[in-house]
């Protein structure tokens, strides 16, 4: 359990000063490392970012209505370097930078605030997502370092990395992704477009602990059903161990596919590394 600590820098009787009445809409970028939350969205019974973020700024922003919005809902596990949230209260913040530091001082240490807009109405943070990158970190062969797991997801077989890059590419530009997602709803729209997909060396994270050989899939698109990048990775996984072959993606990304792909790449190799508003 997380302690939520009292500022004595800064504290909130002081910062309500700093505030004055109108209902405000903020861009807020955030950091987190995923691996000790079952994801974004608040739960009952579980740890979870948002409710983390609401906690906080509860404590912070005192008799204030507070709301948040994410651009996007990470799974359980997986980590963001660049992403963003939309805050609306009630009464204007009139000193970014204090609050910027209010709010990392009172967050916990796998949590990080690093930069607020203010923005309005018009502006909604889900449709006016213009791209995301993805990055999924992964290593193969020899068990990795036990405090690698939190960022790299590590393949015991031998993987075919040629047969892979070469097959990440099959996922740019518009497919029918139903193969790509769990659970697919009757109006979910499957069709989407995958501006760049390639797996490179990875040169993202880097620590004395990691392998000294270790890959990372980049994926960039305006949008992603769920699962849609892991299940992505997934299939790319075992067509380098060779349970799939390079035609088998081919036709998984054909409208009425009857090929079932069932491995959901694990959440911690996963991180959102940006995002752009249009």
């Amino acid at each position: 359990m997380i302690e939520i600590l009292y500022c004595h820098s800064i504290t909130p009787t002081t910062f309500r000063t700093l505030m004055k009445s109108n209902r405000s809409y903020y861009i807020i970028r955030i950091q987190y490392l995923g691996f000790r939350f079952s994801g974004w969205q608040k739960q009952p019974g579980q740890k979870t970012v948002e409710q983390m973020l609401l906690k906080t700024l509860k404590y912070i922003l005192p008799n204030q209505k507070i709301k948040v919005l994410a651009a996007g809902r990470t799974d359980a596990k997986v980590s963001v370097l660049d992403g963003a949230f939309e805050l609306f209260i009630d009464q204007p913040i009139l000193n970014s930078n204090t609050f910027l530091e209010l709010f990392n001082q009172n967050l916990p240490p796998d949590i990080k605030v690093t930069e607020i807009a203010s923005t309005d109405e018009k502006f909604n943070i889900i449709q006016h997502t213009k791209q995301k990158e993805y990055v999924y970190l992964f290593s193969y062969g020899t068990k990795n370092h036990p405090f690698a797991a939190p960022f790299i997801t590590n393949i015991f077989e031998t993987l075919n990395i040629d047969l892979m890059k070469k097959a990440a590419r099959l996922f740019e530009g518009e497919h029918d992704f139903s193969s790509y997602t769990a659970r697919l709803q009757q109006h979910t729209i499957a069709v989407r477009t995958i501006d760049s997909c390639e797996i490179k060396n990875n040169n993202i994270l880097s620590a004395n602990f990691f392998p000294d050989t270790s890959y990372a899939l980049h994926i960039k698109g305006s949008g992603f059903m769920r699962y849609q990048v892991r299940m992505i990775m997934g299939a790319l996984i075992q067509l380098g161990r060779g349970e799939l072959s390079y035609a088998n993606i081919e036709q998984s990304l054909q409208p009425k596919c009857n090929i079932k792909l069932n491995y959901v790449a694990p959440g911690s190799g996963l991180l959102l590394n940006s995002l752009k508003f249009e």
